[in-house]
């Protein structure tokens, strides 16, 4: 990378400045290699463009702003005291001109002086390829938002926090599971090629903040990097790109039972503040009870001497009547992610696992593009 310039200088408005260094510095690294990637990269060009970059090897944040720019070129600061400092200015346009080896911040009366690091250490930044497809921003937020639920918060196995992600000319599938859930999201986007064939696991985190972060329609490039290989992801002047994550992720289809004799069908809205309010006497990790009999689902928690709860609500019961138990907060979280009116429990016994899908009416088709598969507790 070339070094900085001696003069750079630049206009840009407060509220501009403030959210694209707000972005770009949520993928500054907590404990970096070096001090250099603790800085974001400002660069100014000529034609009125500033463009901002943060990269820790494996993960880029790049978004462009527009601005006036009195004196073209490249400088780097902390990216934490930029941001910080961003967010305080008063309302007023904000100025920055590198002179003397510091970054000078001007906004209406406040004035800041920057300590600049060397742009030379600072490391090449990935280039992002042509697209491999395309969608919607707020489509794939959606979808990203129903599996990530299920990423592992455990970082010792980096497998079961990343998102999997199969490609099939214009279907794509997310898959995610943390052991004790499974969640399936399917849909179809824009691919360059028809008879594309691809699969990546990316970590969830990254997936998730690209998703919110980005409008309009999201270009998703799936490429190769220095040797490594790289997703993309591009909107509205603003690219993500993080390596892959390495290993053989699980076979977690085969979770999904063959065959579901028994079926349940619920009010989702009812359901949700049901749930809601009976989890409230839930001890951590203790279960709610799911009661399918008689054309009712009763829900139950807590125990002995301690608070306990019930609730009824009218289900549509298929097959037999059956018992069986949730995580509070996984049922919880599953349920948030289905968006049609009513939800179905599809079970084969107690202790097996259950796979829950939505629907829009009650004697209705359900829908399987969205899979939550949930391992029961029984500990009645």
């Amino acid at each position: 990378m070339n070094a900085a310039a001696e003069q750079v200088k630049f206009r840009v408005e407060r509220d501009v400045l403030a959210e694209a260094v707000t972005w770009t510095t949520k993928a500054l690294p907590q404990r970096p290699s070096v001090p250099v990637l603790t800085g974001v990269l400002l660069t100014a060009e000529a034609d009125g463009t500033v463009r901002l970059s943060v990269f820790d090897y494996e993960v880029s944040y790049r978004t462009e702003i527009a601005a006036e720019v009195e004196v073209p070129g490249t400088f780097l600061v902390s990216g934490r005291l930029l941001a910080d400092i961003s967010k305080a200015l008063p309302q007023q346009p904000v100025t920055l001109e590198l002179s003397g080896g510091k970054v000078d911040l001007t906004c209406g009366s406040s004035r800041f002086s920057l300590m600049t690091m060397p742009v030379d250490e600072y490391p090449a930044l990935p280039t992002v390829p042509e697209p491999t497809g395309t969608l919607s921003a707020s489509a794939f937020q959606h979808a990203v938002g129903q599996v990530a639920i299920a990423t592992s918060k455990d970082d010792t196995v980096p497998i079961l926090t990343s998102v999997r992600i199969e490609i099939e000319g214009d279907k794509v599938a997310l898959l995610a599971t943390d052991r004790y859930r499974l969640a399936v999201r399917e849909f179809t986007w824009h691919p360059s090629s028809p008879d594309i064939s691809r699969a990546a696991l990316i970590r969830g985190r990254t997936l998730a903040d690209a998703a919110k972060s980005m409008g309009g329609d999201i270009r998703i490039s799936l490429s190769e990097s220095g040797g490594k290989e790289m997703l993309a992801f591009s909107a509205n002047g603003r690219e993500t790109t993080s390596l892959l994550v390495e290993g053989d992720y699980p076979k977690v289809r085969s979770l999904f039972p063959k065959d579901a004799p028994i079926t349940a069908v619920v009010e989702t809205a009812a359901l949700r503040e049901a749930v809601r309010r009976v989890a409230l006497v839930a001890e951590r990790n203790t279960p709610i009870r799911f009661e399918f009999a008689d054309g009712a689902l009763t829900l139950r928690a807590g125990a002995g001497d301690d608070a306990q709860a019930s609730e009824s609500l009218p289900a549509q019961i298929t097959g037999g009547d059956i018992t069986t138990g949730f995580n509070p907060v996984f049922i919880t979280e599953g349920l948030s992610q289905m968006d049609h009116s009513f939800v179905r429990f599809s079970m084969t016994e107690p202790k097996k696992s259950v796979v829950i899908t939505g629907q829009e009416e009650l004697d209705g088709e359900h829908d399987d593009s969205y899979r939550y598969l949930l391992m029961p507790i029984i500990r009645f």
